[in-house]
C-alpha cells in the first residue's frame, strides 16, 4: 500500500479542470465525478431552499464541506447555515456552522447517499443529514452524530414518505414535501 500526501490530494482536488456539467467531489481521499442532474433532483432543492426565508438562513447549493479529518471535501446538494455565521468568502465551509446537509438520491448516487456520506457526516460532527430519495418516494432524517471515520453514524433515523411532514426539531422547523416528484424509469433500490 501507498502512503498518499493528503495536502497534495487537495492541492491537485483545487486544480483539477473539471468540464462544465460535471460534478466533482472528494470523499475519503477518493475523487469521485458525476453527471449533471436530473430536473427533478433539482426542483427537489429548490422546493427545499424556498421553505427556509433567506434572512435567516445561507442556501448554499454548491458549497463544498470542508472536513479534512476524513480527507474529504464533499459538495452537499444543499447546506444551511445560519445568516451571520460562517464565512464571507472561500470554498470550504467549515463543518460547525453547518446546521443541516442535504443529499437527493439520484440513480448513481446511492451507495455514495447513504453510505459513504452517511459517514463522512456523522463523522464530522454535522448535526442533521437529511437523504431526499426520488427513487423511493422517502426522505431519509439522520441526527445525532456520533463516532469517527468509517464506522461514524447517526444515533437517531426516521423515515418520512413523500407528501408527510418532515420534522426537523433541531431547526424548529417542519418541511413540507408534497411538492417532492418520483424519477421516472429508474429501478428501486432497498437502502431504508
Amino acid at each position: 500500500m501507498t502512503a498518499v500526501d493528503e495536502r497534495r490530494m487537495m492541492k491537485l482536488f483545487e486544480n483539477l479542470d473539471v468540464p462544465e456539467g460535471i460534478k466533482i467531489e472528494l470523499l475519503r481521499g477518493n475523487i469521485v465525478m458525476m453527471a449533471g442532474p436530473d430536473v427533478v433532483h433539482n426542483d427537489i432543492v429548490e422546493a427545499v431552499v424556498d421553505q427556509f426565508p433567506r434572512k435567516k438562513w445561507r442556501r448554499l447549493q454548491t458549497q463544498d464541506v470542508a472536513l479534512p479529518q476524513e480527507s474529504s471535501e464533499p459538495q452537499p446538494d444543499l447546506v444551511l447555515v445560519e445568516r451571520g455565521t460562517g464565512p464571507d468568502s472561500g470554498r470550504l465551509m467549515p463543518p460547525e456552522v453547518i446546521r443541516m446537509v442535504v443529499e437527493v438520491v439520484s440513480k448513481t448516487s446511492v451507495d455514495h447517499d447513504y453510505v459513504i456520506k452517511r459517514s463522512i457526516y456523522a463523522a464530522g460532527k454535522l448535526p442533521i443529514y437529511l437523504i431526499i430519495d426520488p427513487i423511493v418516494a422517502h426522505c431519509v432524517l439522520l441526527t445525532g452524530p456520533v463516532g469517527t471515520g468509517e464506522t461514524a453514524d447517526y444515533r437517531s433515523q426516521s423515515i418520512c414518505k413523500f407528501g408527510d411532514p418532515v420534522p426537523l426539531d433541531q431547526l424548529d422547523f417542519v418541511l413540507d414535501t408534497s411538492e417532492f416528484r418520483t424519477l421516472a424509469d429508474v429501478r428501486r433500490h432497498r437502502r431504508p
